[in-house]
């Protein structure tokens, strides 16, 4: 319940729609509770033919007894067509006050799903690369949507119901006691009629605590159901070449049916809730019709007001049972609730540090002093002594899973050293803000990651109101202005997700045209051109050889024709630097550089 309560912190922004819906609660039910009252003239003057008689000894207000004397007064004939006018205008403004209600507490519900999506997306954009190591896009995405859309259902049906019903409750229940103050309800009836109570309530805290578990099992297999499909979707290609339809529809077949399988025990529980509390519902009102009902033989009491006593009890048996279905509904919600907050708590491992210094410029050079990095109880750098000039070109050799890429990694802080230093002209990266530091690198992946937008959208990529002259010049110096323009709409194309419409080369010209536009005094090339034909590799070491004049740059690559250039080559070995020189010194060295140079270079 902490969670919960915790939770309705998104309601603060929102605390004039949440009034203005309780204010239109609190009329609608007020009418609600006139209509019931409408009972005892309609019996006992017109259809009994009497008068509406008050218990003796009895003491009443005077606009309630001049209220009963008129109508008392009043040809039958009259009252009825006073009546009926009565309740079309008391159902009318009802009704309207009802629409009201359940309108703003729909808006309430989506605003606060707009908030919490947003907060959860703003916070998974804060979070670290060591945080998306661990994490299934399939499971984020399930909080986003289905937790998210769980708990406002919590909100726009639960908390319309945990703040309607009790004030349905204490109007009724005003009734209730009003009724049996003023027309002499024995207490012996009242005891056994509120007595009657429990047996609505007591069985659904019993369904309720089951649901909470089943709810935090549905989440999880939706979760599931969600991660199959994002990774059927991102590796739709593999899944062909490797003929694994059958396997991923067997797997997705076993999720879903599982999620099916928890969430129709949580409907047969959440519909179970009704006919349980109407089957004690009916069992509470045979006993009262059996006591009162021989009052009203015997004279005892009219009839009009002990069929206003029991639609009295009938209307508190209502709010009864729909804050009894609350209890599962919120229950389910809290479980959604937790796994929302597990992500809102997390903390970011990478951040500023109170006092950071802006990176203005990048004027002398990069050291990396005694770095050590480890992770899952593995280190995987040990002892790096590095000192990289400004606009001098490192290429980083070494078999795989060695630490080149995350060697880079260190430099823009996607991870932190565990141990030592990494300095840029002096000052220690920890000390510099991520912002000016992440301004000053630019970086080429070998997955190329592109976005569903237009050409000009992702060059320019986080800048708005571009020249479309200076992004026609970052295309050109990487080589991809010629087949920018032979696209449908040229620069104002929109490339697909991923760039799916483009093919290999053309998708990392176009990163390597983002880099140009960024315009960084730093670069990083992680395998660029490992996985391209020879032509696309050619106009790609073209646009890079032209980007990397006057930059400092660390380049990771397979290849001779990247690596010859290099102003330095670096040999990792057991995450230490084994080697170190250029490329003609290393191979008369004939060491571990000349073996990986005759393993990926020489015909066999």
């Amino acid at each position: 319940m902490r969670e919960y309560i915790r939770f309705l912190k998104f309601l603060r922004p929102h605390i004039w729609v949440l009034l203005g819906a309780l204010i239109c609660m609190i009329i609608s039910s007020a009418f609600n509770g006139i209509s019931l009252s409408m009972i005892i003239p309609l019996v006992d003057n017109i259809l009994t033919g009497g008068k509406i008689l008050i218990s003796s000894g009895i003491k009443i207000p005077q606009f309630l007894l001049k209220m009963i004397d008129i109508i008392n007064s009043l040809p039958k004939d009259k009252l009825l067509n006073r009546m009926i006018i009565f309740l079309i205008f008391i159902f009318s403004i009802k009704e309207v006050f009802t629409f009201f209600q359940t309108f703003y507490m729909n808006e309430l519900g989506q605003r606060v799903l707009r908030d919490v999506r947003s907060k959860i997306y703003k916070k998974i954009l804060e979070l670290s690369h060591d945080f998306y190591s661990k994490a299934h896009t399939g499971e984020l995405v399930s909080r986003i949507t289905y937790d998210a859309g769980v708990i406002v259902n919590s909100i726009t049906e639960g908390l319309t119901d945990l703040l309607l019903q009790p004030i349905q409750l204490v109007i009724y229940f005003i009734v209730f006691l009003g009724v049996k103050t003023y027309f002499g309800i024995s207490w012996k009836l009242t005891i056994v009629t509120l007595g009657l109570f429990p047996l609505v309530a007591i069985p659904v805290i019993q369904i309720g605590r089951r649901l909470r578990k089943l709810s935090r099992s549905t989440q999880e297999e939706m979760a599931e159901v969600n991660s199959v499909l994002f990774e059927t979707i991102a590796g739709f290609s593999v899944i062909k070449a490797f003929l694994m339809e059958s396997h991923l529809f067997k797997r997705f077949q076993l999720h879903n049916t599982r999620f099916y399988k928890i969430w129709m025990k949580s409907i047969k529980r959440m519909t179970g809730i009704n006919p349980i509390t109407e089957l004690a519902g009916v069992m509470s009102m045979a006993i009262v019709l059996w006591f009162g009902g021989q009052e009203v033989v015997k004279g005892i009491l009219s009839p009009g007001a002990f069929i206003a006593f029991v639609a009295s009890l009938l209307a508190l048996i209502k709010p009864f049972k729909r804050l009894s279905r609350l209890y599962g509904i919120n229950l389910q919600a809290q479980a959604a609730i937790m796994r929302v907050f597990n992500i809102l708590d997390r903390s970011t491992s990478i951040t500023d540090r109170v006092g950071t210094v802006e990176l203005k410029k990048f004027n002398s050079d990069i050291r990396f002093e005694g770095v050590h990095f480890g992770y899952n109880g593995r280190e995987v750098l040990k002892g790096i002594d590095l000192r990289v000039s400004n606009g001098e070109i490192i290429a980083i050799v070494g078999t795989s899973g060695v630490g080149k890429t995350t060697l880079v990694n260190l430099i823009p802080r996607f991870y932190d050293v565990t141990k030592g230093s990494i300095k840029i002209d002096g000052i220690d990266i920890r000390d510099i803000s991520l912002k000016s530091l992440r301004e000053k690198i630019g970086l080429v992946s070998q997955e190329t990651i592109l976005f569903n937008d237009t050409v000009v959208s992702n060059i320019s990529f986080g800048k708005e109101n571009v020249d479309l002259e200076t992004v026609t010049r970052a295309a050109r110096i990487a080589n991809a202005h010629d087949f920018i323009i032979r696209l449908p709409k040229g620069y104002d194309t929109v490339i697909g997700e991923r760039g799916f419409n483009l093919s290999g080369g053309e998708r990392q010209r176009i990163a390597i045209a983002r880099a140009v536009f960024k315009d960084p005094p730093i670069l990083i090339f992680d395998e660029a051109t490992s996985q391209l034909d020879t032509e696309s590799e050619r106009l790609i070491q073209d646009a890079i050889d032209r980007l990397v004049k006057n930059r400092t740059t660390f380049v990771i690559a397979h290849r001779l024709s990247t690596i010859a250039k290099a102003d330095r080559i670096i040999v990792l070995d057991d995450g230490r630097i084994a080697e170190e020189g250029t490329h003609s010194e290393l191979m008369q060295k004939g060491g571990l550089y000349k073996k990986l140079y005759e393993l990926q270079f020489l015909p066999v």
